[in-house]
């Protein structure tokens, strides 16, 4: 499978594509602020993103890349089920650290603790647990009242 695939920058035309992948996957959408705005922001600001697909169009993974200025977060490394254990999520994680190595910046995580098959990729890639560090987030902010 892997010499059939496509790896490649993202363009506008993937989004709805991607919106399903992840929506298969469980990993995002606009209801987690994934919409293309952000997506096309996020590359203008230093990021990437990646886009696995067969030779026949079909979209099987994705791997965002965001740049905070200090260091970069791995998003939505993301394969679709009925091509799992192909060595895709491999091969995207592996373009990702490189674009890392690149910019030469720290490459950053998170993955829910239950994805076992996600960090043994992430160990053997050499990605390491900061297991002294808890997540926090603030998923949508509502507007101030004047």
């Amino acid at each position: 499978m892997l010499s059939e695939l496509l790896l490649r920058d993202y363009s506008p035309e993937d989004y709805e594509r991607i919106l399903l992948l992840w929506q298969e996957t469980g990993l995002g959408g606009a209801q987690r602020g994934d919409s293309r705005e952000v997506i096309e922001r996020s590359i203008q600001m230093g990021g990437r993103f990646l886009v696995a697909e067969t030779r026949e169009g079909m979209l099987v993974g994705t791997s965002w890349i965001t740049f905070d200025g200090r260091r970069l977060h791995l998003h939505h490394l993301s394969v679709a089920k009925s091509c799992r254990r192909r060595g895709i999520g491999h091969l995207l994680a592996t373009e990702s650290i490189r674009f890392a190595r690149k910019k030469a910046c720290q490459i950053k995580l998170e993955v829910h603790q239950s994805n076992q098959a996600a960090i043994g990729l992430y160990k053997k890639l050499g990605f390491q647990y900061l297991g002294d560090y808890d997540v926090y987030i603030i998923r949508r902010h509502q507007p101030e009242e004047h």
